[in-house]
């Protein structure tokens, strides 16, 4: 059995607010925020003081949790939520879900059972329906008349915005309904039909079995099977005697297993390993597996719809819920990718170690992105982050620059500082001081160049100073006495020569950043199509196997019906 390691007992979930209006409980919320791997949510619905908590116990792997009670009062009020580590499934959640005990007259609002039904069909990736005594026509019309849970459904949940007329409604809804389990309890019967033994799977199958005909009286006896049918395309049945003693029952929650009906609990103990083996992670549609975070979501879009009065629309929810998610989701990976991107480049660095570090923390930030978000198929956020994630890399690539240019100016004033001195000083204002001035010049301008060849923006921050000091050096040109004429204008176009051979370089440098820039932005490029490319693969393998889980189901409706008809 599992251990309630996530949560030591559940909470609810789902309850009335002070206006008699369902929410969204914060704690149960903030809980499911915390699960970021796949769940597997069952979820237990039936008639009040049937016993649905003491299952949803056993699954739990606790004796007590889910409130039991003895008396005929419902003690379940709203849904309940219990969080457990899966038994079978590493990496995933099981989620349980205990609902308010429908039919009971005391509420008064028969619209609330009908919506925490919808609700619990809506929720859960495994729907197990607990009932008393035997799958007859009664049970049948009490799954019918009792608000009409399972008949009404097509005009309480909608799966999409806008159906067309020629449209299958029946696979629409396999498409995005549960598993459903039919849970019998106090069950006497032999399961035989004729002289034939049958199992609980074939019990309700034959119980689902159409009568042929038109008549109105045929029609509403049809229309719960048929439902059953359309809606859920696997179908199991479990069938348990009754666990206990009437004296013991009344006190369930003490009972050791010794003390249990042997064969009530290898009904049970088959029961949960069924769950456990066979119970789907949730999905919505498309086949999209979902987490604890978007399950959270998913039931606050539901719930919102219900008290503004709509009905819930599973196409209009999972826009929303993509819309909240992928929000979430891109502001993750942005936040996850400045980190790295800050954790890595202690500034400056050279563009191409820069570069790298980019292109390491947005791959990352993408698959962060991409585990996190829900049902971006056209990538318009995924696209976004990209963009986002380059306009911080071009910010990051300019505070680099002015990081450099920072310790350039530093290197500069270091290496020229005695240059400056000497002219201000007029040291060079004499006959041969242009000479000793240009030898200076060039040794220091080496100088500088050899100790900040690893440092961007080394040129930049040369030619402003070469730049500055062109009147200078032409005025201690001009003063040198001991240089012709001739030679002074050869100086002249000489320091002209330099000057452009400067600008060149710098030129040269930008060109150089602008060039990283260019291919940073192509590769990121590149890197998003294949994204889009690698997500189309995956959406249309979804697909598939979502097309292939209707077709088998419908099949096996046909066969099933073909059966009753022939051979039982």
């Amino acid at each position: 059995m599992a251990c309630g390691g996530l949560m030591s007992a559940p909470v609810c979930l789902i309850e009335n607010d002070e206006n008699g209006k369902l929410r969204v409980r914060k704690e149960a919320k903030d809980i499911l925020n915390r699960l970021s791997e796949p769940v597997v949510v069952v979820s237990v619905v039936g008639l009040y003081r049937t016993g649905k908590s003491y299952l949803m116990n056993r699954l739990a792997g606790q004796q007590s949790g889910f409130a039991l009670g003895s008396t005929i009062e419902s003690k379940t009020k709203g849904i309940w939520m219990w969080c457990v580590p899966h038994l079978y499934k590493e990496g995933h959640t099981l989620v349980l879900l205990d609902t308010e005990g429908l039919g009971d007259v005391k509420k008064g609002d028969e619209k609330h059972d009908t919506w925490i039904f919808c609700l619990a069909v809506l929720l859960s990736s495994t729907l197990v329906y607990n009932s008393l005594g035997v799958i007859d026509n009664t049970a049948l019309e009490k799954l019918h008349a009792e608000c009409s849970y399972v008949t009404e459904l097509t005009e309480n949940i909608r799966v999409k915005a806008e159906v067309s007329r020629d449209e299958d409604k029946s696979a629409d809804f396999m498409r995005v309904f549960p598993s459903f389990v039919w849970a019998v309890r106090d069950f006497t019967l032999e399961l035989k039909i004729g002289n034939k033994q049958i199992t609980s799977d074939e019990y309700l199958e034959s119980a689902l079995t159409l009568k042929s005909g038109c008549s109105p009286q045929t029609e509403q006896y049809n229309l719960p099977r048929r439902c059953l049918r359309h809606f859920f395309a696997v179908r199991k049945c479990f069938v348990f005697p009754r666990p206990a003693s009437t004296e013991n029952m009344r006190r369930m929650e003490q009972l050791t297993e010794k003390e249990l009906d042997s064969e009530f609990l290898e009904q049970a103990n088959t029961f949960c390993h069924y769950i456990f083996a066979s119970a789907d992670p949730k999905t919505v549609s498309g086949g999209r597996i979902i987490t604890g975070t978007t399950l959270g979501n998913l039931a606050e879009v539901y719930v919102e719809e219900i008290r503004s009065g709509s009905v819930p629309c599973l196409e209009n929810a999972v826009v929303s819920l993509a819309k909240i998610q992928n929000v979430r989701a891109m502001e993750e990976a942005l936040q996850f990718y400045m980190t790295e991107m800050f954790s890595m480049a202690q500034l400056p660095v050279l563009p191409d170690e820069l570069s790298n570090i980019h292109k390491i923390a947005e791959k990352k930030a993408v698959e962060v992105f991409i585990t996190m978000s829900f049902n971006d198929n056209d990538q318009i956020y995924q696209k976004e982050l990209m963009g986002k994630m380059f306009d911080e890399y071009q910010q990051l690539c300019e505070q680099n620059q002015e990081e450099s240019v920072k310790q350039c100016e530093a290197v500069r004033h270091a290496v020229f500082d005695t240059l400056e001195k000497s002219v201000f000083d007029g040291s060079y204002l004499r006959p041969g001081g242009y000479r000793q001035y240009r030898d200076t010049l060039r040794q220091l301008t080496h100088d500088y160049r050899a100790r900040t060849h690893s440092l961007i923006m080394s040129e930049k921050v040369l030619s402003k100073f070469l730049k500055e000091k062109e009147d200078i050096e032409n005025m201690i040109l001009q003063a040198d006495e001991s240089l012709s004429k001739a030679e002074q204008e050869n100086e002249v176009q000489r320091l002209k020569n330099e000057i452009q051979e400067q600008q060149q370089r710098n030129l040269e440098e930008r060109n150089r950043l602008q060039e990283q820039m260019f291919e940073d932005m192509q590769r990121s490029h590149k890197e998003h199509v294949n994204q889009i490319f690698r997500q189309m693969e995956r959406e249309q393998e979804r697909m598939r196997r979502d097309n292939e889980r209707v077709l088998e189901a419908k099949l096996r409706v046909k066969i099933s019906y073909f059966l009753s008809k022939h051979v039982l």
